[in-house]
């Protein structure tokens, strides 16, 4: 009866280890990786930059040349098809820009940890990523406290190395948004230049296309 005891006290909480998580992302001044994104039937693939505190930026293969740049206080998106920028002004204190992409962070993770229970999905233990996937992670299952989140759900899957794997979160509108992280590389002391975009001349720009920001 004692060891079971004992066995039991080992086992590490869902909340504990999200701390965990969250202590080795505040280690992370900034990283690269490559991205997929999944929402319906369409995948959308480039490469993300990061760096504290609030830079961004997804540079698409697929759209090709797409981008979407934030340094905090300005998000821009280009969509090359469209021949578009669009720009806008964010909120002081609001939400980060860039959807579930921004969550893989520091302030992210912080941001779940206040505004979202956490649990583990099935079990503390390590689970095939997919189905038939050799790769193992630890899925996190998170749901909102409030309905002012972007998400209703979360799910976070963190692999062996102690960083996200992948996001699964369910908006509001209960539409499915997947995003897959891989080749990771963190503090690559990428320059604050990588964040600064220049679209080309021929774009038109549609400024403040969300909401008009507060005088």
């Amino acid at each position: 009866m004692s060891g079971q005891h004992v066995a039991a006290q080992d086992i590490e909480t869902a909340a504990s280890y999200f701390d965990k998580i969250s202590d080795n992302y505040s280690h992370i001044d900034d990283y690269e990786a490559n991205i997929a994104i999944t929402q319906n039937d369409s995948v959308m693939r480039g490469i993300i930059y990061y760096k504290e505190p609030a830079f961004m930026r997804i540079d698409f293969s697929d759209p090709a040349d797409q981008v979407i740049v934030t340094n905090g206080q300005t998000l821009t998106i280009y969509i090359p098809r469209q021949s578009a920028v669009f720009q806008q002004t964010l909120k002081k204190g609001g939400p980060q820009a860039g959807g579930g992409a921004s969550l893989a962070n520091r302030q992210g993770l912080e941001l779940l940890r206040k505004n979202y229970t956490i649990a583990y999905l099935t079990s503390p233990d390590p689970v095939p990523l997919d189905a038939d996937s050799p790769e193992k992670v630890v899925k996190l299952k998170l749901e909102w406290r409030s309905t002012d989140e972007g998400f209703r759900q979360l799910e976070l899957d963190v692999g062996a190395n102690g960083l996200i794997r992948r996001i699964v979160g369910i908006t509001v509108g209960f539409e499915k948004v997947q995003l897959d992280f891989t080749d990771i590389e963190t503090n690559q002391n990428i320059p604050d230049g990588r964040f600064k975009y220049d679209p080309p001349q021929t774009a038109n720009i549609y400024p403040n296309f969300l909401f008009v920001p507060e005088g």
